[in-house]
Parts: structure tokens; C-alpha cells; sequence
């Protein structure tokens, strides 16, 4: 595996300790960000810059992306000087960005086309999971594809999973994201109604962190909502993109979730209010914003 040449595209708050885990395993990587100062300390371990995303595919026998927004896979995959223009047979793209099942179909039809593999693997775990290695990482496409690839992702991650053909990797993010919508609602709130009655957050969460009301989002941002920190973990503005995609696919379902709907809303009211930037926790800053308006 450590002959492999591995490309990574995308160098944001999780992807650049991502790839930092493959090439501490010792992988030949060559990288590209939109904004190369991002890919420092990348380059500083032994990186090779591309200048395009075409370049990095050109040197590459597996490469990962790890984007914002369905856009920006579109482009940096099937645009004129993207991955697919780059790459050969037997090759294979693995977008780990969270975007839309139909554009993974899409990607994977077009891969197939010219004898490339392709699997859709968005993560879940947060800046915390990305930087410990400890990832949930769910995955669409085909076995062989997935077979390859998996001694990779078990440096990015522990918990790993095919889960069916191209586009399950994307369904079942949406499944994680609308349960995290819901549980962020409830970390909020209760912290909220903690903070009114004057208790103290880091002892509330000691207690109710270990009980039923139990969450990876309690335990983690509700430690950051009491320490006052709201810097991203995971941005405002990829959440409401997430929220956005679960809602468009539940329309063609004919599924009605207005508990998700809800809650964009309240994340688009923190866009609104120029938090876009702000880690998914932010949305403390919006319910606590309204009751002092009401109060």
C-alpha cells in the first residue's frame, strides 16, 4: 500500500489532518487547496504541490476529496481541469466531502466510463475525530473499490462501513446529519434553561453527559458552548448546506421531517446574523439571542 502514490484535494479544518494521518503512515502524497497557504504544514511533512486538481489526479493512483459545497466537488471532479481529466484506468476518486447522492451517482457513472473507480465516503466525527483518527466513515460504491481503499480509511478512521452502491455513503450522511440537527436543538436548550436557573454548565454536562440524555454533542460542544467557544469545529454554513441537501432529498421522497426544518431555519438565522463562520455550537448564540430579545 505505501507504494501507492495518494492524491488529496481539499485542506480545510478536517482534510488537512486527514491527510497529515496518511502521509505519518509513510504514503507519497501530492496535494492542492485552493488556497496553498492551507497546505503548509502539509508540504513541510514531505507534500508534493500540484497547481491543479487535473495535476494532482496525473500523479495519483487514489485520490481523496475533501471540499465545501456540491459545487466545488462538481468543479474540482468533472471540471475541464479536474480529477477525471487527470486520471487513468484503474485509478480511483474517493469524494469525502458531504454532498448530494445524485451528484455521487453522477461522479461514479462518469468514473466508470473511463475504467476509474469511485466511492463516496463522507465522514462523521467532527475536527476532534479528524484529528484523532477516530472517524465514522460510511461509503458507497462497489466492493473492489471499497477493498482498496479500506486499509486508507482505517488511518483516517475507526468506525467504517460499505453501505451499499454509489450514493449510500451520501444517504447515510443525511440520516446522521438530520439526527444531529435534532440533538443540537436539544444541547442548546438545555443549556440554555441550565444557564437561566444559574447552574454551571461544565457540572450540568458532568451528570447529564453520563445519563440517558447522553451525546457526542453534549460531551463535546457543550463543553465548548460553557467555555464560551465557538469557533469551527464543523462551520455554520457547511451544516446549513448538509440540512439543505436532507431536505431536498426528503422532498423527493415525499417525506415530510419539520423538526429538521425547524431547525435550518434557526441555523439560517444565524447566516443572517453573520455566524456562518461560527462552529455548528454557534447556534447556542441565536436561541440565547431571541430570549434575551423576549425576556
Amino acid at each position: 500500500m505505501t507504494s501507492q502514490r495518494l492524491g488529496w484535494i481539499g485542506t480545510g479544518v478536517m482534510g488537512v489532518s486527514m491527510c497529515g494521518h496518511l502521509l505519518n503512515a509513510g504514503h507519497r502524497l501530492t496535494v492542492f487547496n485552493r488556497t496553498r497557504n492551507k497546505t503548509r504544514s502539509l508540504l513541510e511533512k514531505g507534500a508534493h504541490w500540484a497547481d491543479t486538481p487535473k495535476a494532482v489526479a496525473e500523479n495519483s493512483d487514489i485520490l481523496f476529496t475533501m471540499v465545501g459545497f456540491p459545487d466545488d466537488v462538481r468543479d474540482v471532479i468533472l471540471g475541464d481541469d479536474g480529477v477525471l481529466a487527470g486520471t487513468k484506468t484503474g485509478d480511483t476518486v474517493v469524494d469525502m466531502t458531504t454532498s448530494s447522492p445524485d451528484l455521487a451517482q453522477r461522479i461514479h457513472r462518469e468514473c466508470a466510463n473511463k475504467g476509474v473507480g469511485a466511492l463516496d465516503a463522507p465522514v462523521s466525527g467532527g475536527d476532534v475525530g479528524a484529528r484523532e483518527a477516530t472517524l465514522a466513515i460510511m461509503v458507497g460504491g462497489e466492493r473492489p473499490a471499497f477493498d482498496a481503499v479500506n486499509p486508507l480509511f482505517e488511518i483516517m478512521g475507526k468506525t467504517i462501513a460499505l453501505m451499499g452502491p454509489a450514493g449510500s455513503g451520501q444517504h447515510t450522511k443525511m440520516t446522521n446529519q438530520i439526527l444531529i440537527a435534532g440533538t443540537m436543538i436539544g444541547v442548546v436548550e438545555s443549556l440554555l434553561y441550565a444557564q437561566r436557573a444559574g447552574m454551571d454548565a461544565h457540572r450540568v454536562i458532568d451528570i447529564i453527559g453520563k445519563g440517558a440524555a447522553s451525546s457526542w454533542s453534549i460531551n463535546n460542544l457543550g463543553r465548548r458552548i460553557a467555555d464560551g467557544n465557538f469557533g469551527p469545529g464543523f462551520y455554520i454554513k457547511h451544516f446549513v448546506k448538509d440540512m439543505g441537501i436532507a431536505l431536498d432529498e426528503a422532498r423527493r421522497m415525499r417525506l415530510s421531517l419539520p423538526g429538521l426544518a425547524l431547525v435550518h431555519q434557526f441555523y439560517v438565522a444565524a447566516m443572517a446574523m453573520g455566524w456562518e463562520d461560527l462552529g455548528t455550537q454557534g447556534l447556542f448564540q441565536v436561541l440565547e439571542t431571541l430570549n434575551r430579545q423576549l425576556g
